[in-house]
């Protein structure tokens, strides 16, 4: 049986499990302290806590959390959801991933093969 994995933002960015019996586990940091390539991608400090500075930053953190997936803009788009000129907007510093978007980031960023699972399974709208 694959039990789906329970995860849960909390307000100081940390993610946890949630356990079967309603305890909390911490999640390991792992992709958030992997070191990026490229001239234009910040060290893991930066992306670890992208509330640091402006659009600059976000802009950063939004494009190191694409890169360590691997993935094009438009792939990144189309799996999170989104237009790709919204990936775009962000890489570019054009605008900020805000609410909800930043929280996807977020989990991403720490728990990516979870994060991609659970929208794998999500049920297209009508």
């Amino acid at each position: 049986m694959n039990a789906m994995m329970r995860v849960r933002l909390k307000a100081d960015g940390r993610i946890v499990e949630i356990l079967a019996d309603g305890t909390e586990r911490a999640m390991a940091r792992a992709a958030a302290t992997t070191p990026l390539a490229g001239p234009d991608v910040a060290g893991a400090t930066v992306l670890a806590n992208p509330r640091i500075g402006g659009q600059g930053r976000d802009a950063v953190y939004a494009k190191g959390i694409r890169a360590r997936a691997k993935l094009t803009q438009a792939e990144f788009a189309a799996r999170i959801g989104v237009p790709i000129e919204t990936v775009r907007n962000w890489e570019q510093g054009k605008r900020s991933p805000r609410g909800p978007a930043r929280a996807l980031l977020k989990v991403i960023d720490q728990a990516p093969q979870v994060a991609f699972a659970v929208l794998n399974t999500a049920k297209p709208e009508r």
